[in-house]
């Protein structure tokens, strides 16, 4: 019998994504730019070439900005409807209220994460219900998978458990997010009860799939973990890696100005004398970057960014309408959207021992990181951020002042 493979994709965007905070104090985690566009786009575009192009969208937490980015789908070449999530109870509640836009069989995936076209079209090439699997070198942060091969063949896996977290896990192998069901998924997510956490978990509607040996594995290969906002570097490095170069027609890049490797630029923007940008790099439209600017590689700028004069970025993601606009550093950092930094304001990214940063008292993984920091962030001239700092929105600092560790939203330092 010929595979019926799912016409519709429902796509769980809902939630706030706590843990990447205060980069999500206004505006939903999906919508996070990475390379200059929220990491939602870049999903969506993956499973549009994958050939699917009718996507439910479950919203919730600041939902009208997904609502205003990407409307009815058209400028995507893509449908799209809208189910609102008023509570955000639970991944099998989520669904639950994508339900009434459901025909047959279809793809579900977390709207927080990345995967390559290759890997979503070997989960829709599977029989449903299928689960997607990714091997993972620190699988005790997240839920693991146990499978066997199904028969003789090697390529054919089967779900053998799911287990919570674990400081001995038993398989290196983790759930990313996305599946293949049939509409029968919806009996079983009926009967899902709350969980010890209050929430109404997807993982224990799959229970009765696992006990009849029915729900199958797809290993994938491109999984990009996006749980923390250091993640989001490694990421914007290999999308900006990726991309083929694009100069806006109507840019204006000055005599004097050297561009190494792949650099984007956007409509409007200026480049002015002096100016050095390696890629991989992006910068938004309507910038205004220099005169002597240097910018490193794996760095995205937003639109109506101003990068001044003597300033110096590398490995950073910076979101739109921030001035950074004269004798400025920042390495290895995210910076929110409607900032300014005073001249000679300066973020560090290494310690002096050459230890692994941590935020917050979660590590990073990262020998050199600077900061995170918040929308509409204001330094005066001269201030200092130490690596690992975290700075919430709205807050301002005087001149000359050290800014280390967590720094709670609305915060003003005053001389």
């Amino acid at each position: 019998m010929k595979k019926i493979p799912p016409k519709q994709c429902i796509v769980l965007a809902a939630g706030e994504g706590t843990r990447m905070r205060p980069l999500t104090g206004s505006r939903p985690k999906v919508m996070i730019p990475i390379a200059n566009r929220p990491m939602l786009e870049h999903l969506l575009c993956a499973v549009r070439d994958s050939g699917i192009t009718e996507f439910v969208l479950v919203v919730g937490y600041k939902e009208q900005a997904i609502r205003e980015h990407f409307g009815d789908g058209s400028r995507f070449g893509i449908e799209i409807q809208y189910a609102r999530q008023r509570k955000q109870a639970g991944t099998a509640d989520a669904l639950l209220t994508a339900k009434p836009h459901v025909r047959g069989r279809f793809l579900m995936i977390n709207g927080d994460m990345l995967l390559s076209c290759t890997d979503i079209i070997a989960v829709l090439n599977s029989d449903a219900p299928t689960i997607g699997v990714c091997a993972t070198l620190d699988p005790s942060k997240y839920g693991i998978v146990t499978i066997e091969s199904e028969g003789e063949s090697t390529q054919e896996m089967i779900v053998t458990s799911l287990e919570e977290k674990s400081d001995t896990p038993a398989s290196s192998l983790i759930n990313c997010g996305i599946y293949h069901f049939d509409r029968d998924i919806f009996d079983y997510l009926a009967e899902v009860t709350a969980s010890a956490r209050g929430e109404l978990e997807l993982v224990d509607a799959l229970m009765p799939y696992i006990q009849a040996r029915s729900l199958h594995a797809v290993e994938t290969k491109s999984w990009a973990d996006l749980g923390s906002p250091w993640d989001l570097l490694d990421v914007n490095m290999n999308l900006l890696e990726a991309e083929s170069p694009q100069i806006a027609s109507d840019a204006i890049i000055e005599e004097g100005v050297y561009l190494h490797g792949s650099v984007s630029i956007g409509s409007g923007t200026v480049i002015k004398s002096g100016t050095y940008i390696e890629g991989p790099c992006i910068i938004g439209k309507n910038a205004k970057i220099g005169p002597h600017t240097y910018i490193r590689g794996a760095t995205s700028v937003g639109d109506n960014c101003h990068i001044g004069h003597s300033t110096e970025i590398k490995n950073s993601i910076v979101f739109s309408d921030t001035n950074l606009p004269h004798f400025n550093y920042i390495g290895d950092t995210i910076v929110g959207s409607g900032c300014n930094f005073g001249a000679g304001t300066k973020v560090a990214n290494l310690r002096h021992d050459k230890a692994v940063i941590k935020v917050g008292g979660v590590s990073t993984g990262r020998r050199k990181f600077g900061a995170v920091i918040g929308d509409h962030v204001l330094f005066g001239i001269n201030c200092a951020v130490n690596v690992g700092a975290r700075i919430g929105n709205n807050c301002s600092f005087a001149p000359g002042t050290r800014v280390h560790g967590d720094i709670f939203d609305e915060t003003i330092y005053r001389e």
